[in-house]
């Protein structure tokens, strides 16, 4: 073993040999792979080994089809088989609701290049003569599903690894990782200490303690996970003589179980509601090849809904029963990249789906650590979505829910219940009490919407118009025509403070910044020009600025801010630390002229205004901007005046009309303005001239980062354009990522949507091809498999002049 390397990877599975791999690809040879065991030893040996293309997240499912394209290169590379079996798979539905999903997720393949295609139960029963097709109402059919090796698929990562100059160092437990002062690591082990300037945390079963050994508590949980292979059966026998293929993969929705060919028999998993951690503190070391007892009765359930609908299973006799811990995030997707304040300690863990994710694990934080990017969106399993809220306990009980529901429809207006509430505001109780239905975003409860009783304060689950539909509009028009309350405490807040701040920032983002006392809208853009922040930038002095973005990205800025912060600048993340409203609305001035110590009108307290001063007897930050693209003012106090400050502004606006909103009313009000949302129409696939925010660029300041690719980008022209379109839809609304249709062609995606209230109309955001981008050309976007024709706009549907704002 060498005692020193470029890179360390900590893990011997399909994960940590992919990243190896991937590694060596680029051109980075030096670089060592330390396994406790032998590779595979954790729970890539005991893997169903199934790989499909199918994801929620579509930048996801790109690196799951890269995956699956992978392995025939490192086939050859190695020499390894991977035993790869492509038989592609049907995927069932035995309700309309899932019928509809179905054809939602055929809809998204279209502009991923996916081949998948919509059929009838009866054409499933030809393809996969096991099923009772009585019990389905329809399939979609993916023709690069199928299963392989997970053993010879490892090897044949590590084999190709070791060909391009890897080293792999087996039956080597590494006991501690510990940082020098220069940023480089120490990586002590059982046979000795390898120096290292990178340490990759590929870990599995074991990545928690891992990261324990730097003080990172992962949000990761081993679950216990159960298959049984059936005895050979005549019925696959005869499927195999008739058609000269083995039977395909087919996964059962309401049964909870997926199923393929094994040998003369067939595997049969499940994800059981009643599902059961495994080793929930801490993965004891001398765990091994080993297997867990079989609980047949926990999956009992699933199994006899499964011989229901595969009837054969149930005369089949069972061979053999797996049971084995596999590692899940709180959300099911894979944690990976660098840890937020750690220089060179990257992750790569909680890959459930390691054979349909490793290789695409592997492509992305290898790039990142070679070039500091992903080189594509990888926000849907960065581990900066989970930040310091999350907790051993409150990750146990959000894995336990997803594995239970891991082969559930999660509608788009369905809150899921485990953990919660988890954290709240002081204000929690108050706005319950107004019949508010609360949503969880990163943990904290927030306001949807609100109803008119408490026994109305529920969703009605469902991927058309719901119950809120009428109350949603509601709030919608309250704030168009008087004034609307929103609590905003769930925004991501930052301080930068310190003689450098402004040179920090400055550096830091495309946009010029304010004057002391004012705001400006920026951008943030990674080296390649292209988009990881978009923000609210407020100068309150000379060395004091705030910085207002998403919740959704806090821990990611936080990361980036700490990599780049210099000496003598502090950056901090204010979270619940900071509470507060907005109002919203025509009447919004005259309710601020009630409880503000100070003159608040038009003259003297303009747009895009920021001062401190007093809301009644409460200490306030202010901002006059909101949102909604209406005249409105966001309001900040610490969180024990925030209760009072609900109070004053009810005390002082019931006659004028006041009314809560929630989240809900806020999406519909941004989309009448085409006001974009970061995570759906800003990320880091699109530059800010694709996104329509030129204006908040200067291509007159130098030095900021991301400045030479960004003109680049410029000069080239855009690759495609963000656009708003109204969309003549029935009974159900946009969500995100249906296609976009121009003459018989997929020309875009969408990026999210919803209902208009104050206009009336259905909206949906998306981006188009540059050259499809015409407001006179007819358009269609497709809504659960129907596709609707809709109108590109060529301004705003709400006050396209934006007077409103600044009135």
């Amino acid at each position: 073993m060498k005692s020193s390397t470029r890179v360390v990877i900590i893990g011997g599975g399909v994960v940590g040999c992919s990243v190896l791999y991937h590694l060596t690809k680029r051109g980075w040879t030096d670089v060592m792979l330390i396994e406790r065991a032998e590779l595979t030893a954790g729970s890539t040996w005991h893997a169903a080994g199934g790989f499909h293309t199918l994801n929620g997240d579509p930048n996801v499912a790109k690196l799951q089809q890269y995956t699956v394209e992978l392995y025939k290169e490192i086939e050859a590379i190695s020499g390894q088989s991977c035993g790869l079996h492509l038989t592609g798979g049907v995927m069932l539905a035995g309700t309309r609701e899932r019928m509809e999903w179905l054809k939602m997720a055929h809809a998204r393949g279209r502009y991923l290049g996916m081949h998948t295609e919509i059929i009838s139960a009866a054409e499933a029963k030809r393809l996969m003569p096991l099923i009772d097709e009585a019990k389905f109402v329809g399939a979609m059919y993916d023709p690069f599903e199928g299963h392989l090796d997970p053993y010879g698929t490892t090897h044949a990562y590590a084999k190709s690894a070791k060909i391009n100059g890897a080293e792999i160092v087996l039956r080597n437990r590494v006991i501690d990782t510990r940082q020098r002062a220069d940023g480089t690591w120490d990586v002590i082990t059982e046979q000795g200490t390898v120096h290292a300037e990178h340490v990759v945390n590929a870990g599995g079963l074991w990545a928690r303690e891992c990261g324990r050994m730097i003080g990172l508590e992962l949000p990761i949980l081993a679950m216990e996970h159960m298959y049984l292979l059936t005895e050979d059966m005549p019925e696959v026998a005869e499927i195999n003589a008739a058609t000269g293929k083995e039977v395909i993969t087919a996964l059962d929705f309401e049964g909870e179980i997926y199923t393929r060919q094994e040998r003369g028999g067939m595997l049969l998993g499940t994800y059981e509601k009643a599902c059961k951690p495994w080793s929930e503190t801490a993965t004891p070391w001398d765990f091994g090849q080993n297997l867990l007892e079989p609980d047949l009765d926990r999956i009992a359930p699933s199994l006899e809904v499964g011989f229901e609908h595969f009837p054969a299973y149930a005369r089949a006799g069972i061979r053999r029963i797996i049971n084995g811990p596999f590692t899940f995030a709180p959300d099911g997707n894979p944690l990976v990249g660098p840890i937020r304040g750690v220089q060179n300690y990257w992750v790569a863990c909680g890959v459930m789906a390691g054979f349909s994710q490793g290789g695409g694990v592997g492509l992305a934080l290898s790039n990142w650590i070679v070039d500091g990017d992903p080189g594509f969106d990888v926000f849907g399993m960065d581990v900066a979505r989970y930040g310091d809220w999350t907790t051993l306990g409150h990750t146990n009980a959000k894995v336990r829910e997803n594995y239970s529901r891991r082969f559930r429809i999660r509608f788009p207006n369905e809150e899921l219940p485990a953990a919660r509430p988890f954290r709240t505001t002081p204000v929690y109780d108050r706005l319950v009490g107004m019949n508010a239905v609360m949503g969880d975003l990163c943990g904290l409860e927030h306001a949807l919407w609100f109803a008119p009783s408490p026994e109305e304060a529920k969703d009605d689950f469902s991927f058309r118009r719901s119950n809120d539909f009428v109350h949603v509009g509601a709030e919608c028009r309250a704030v168009r025509e008087a004034v609307g309350l929103l609590e905003i405490s769930n925004f991501a807040k930052y301080e930068v403070t310190g003689a450098g701040a402004e040179a920090f920032l400055d550096r830091l983002l495309p946009n010029r910044l304010p004057a002391t006392g004012r705001m400006v809208l920026t951008p943030m853009l990674n080296p390649a020009g292209r988009l990881i922040g978009d923000f609210t930038v407020a100068r309150l002095s000379d060395e004091r600025f705030m910085i207002f973005g998403s919740s959704l990205a806090e821990a990611y800025h936080m990361r980036w801010f700490l990599a780049e912060v210099p000496a003598g600048v502090s950056v901090r993340s204010l979270g619940l630390g900071l509470t507060g409203f907005q109002i919203a609305g025509p009447k919004s001035r005259e309710l601020m002229a009630r409880i503000a110590r100070r003159d608040v009108s038009a003259e003297a307290f303009r747009f895009m205004d920021v001062a401190e001063f007093d809301l009644g007897t409460l200490p306030a930050l202010v901002g006059r901007v909101t949102y909604t693209g209406d005249l409105g003012y966001e309001l900040w106090v610490k969180p024990e005046h925030q209760r009072a400050l609900l109070d004053l502004l009810i005390a002082n606006g019931t006659d004028l009309g006041l009314r809560p909103f929630g989240a809900r009313a806020l999406n519909s009000l941004r989309l009448e303005k085409s006001f974009g949302s970061w995570s759906r129409e800003y990320r880091p696939i699109y530059t800010p001239w694709e996104a329509r925010l030129e204006r908040f660029v200067s291509t007159q300041k130098t030095g900021y980062i991301g400045r030479d690719a960004l003109m680049a980008a410029r000069d080239k022209g855009p690759e495609r354009l963000l656009g708003a379109f109204v969309v003549d839809a029935l009974d159900a609304d946009v969500i995100g990522d249906e296609p976009i249709w121009r003459d018989g062609k997929v020309i875009g995606w969408v990026t999210s949507g919803g209902y208009a209230h104050a206009s009336g109309v259905s909206v949906a955001l998306g981006y188009v091809e540059a050259g499809a981008s015409d407001p006179a050309a007819a358009y269609e976007i497709e809504i659960i498999g129907e596709r609707r024709p809709a109108r590109l706009l060529s301004e705003p549907l709400f006050d396209p002049k934006g007077s409103r704002m600044r009135m």
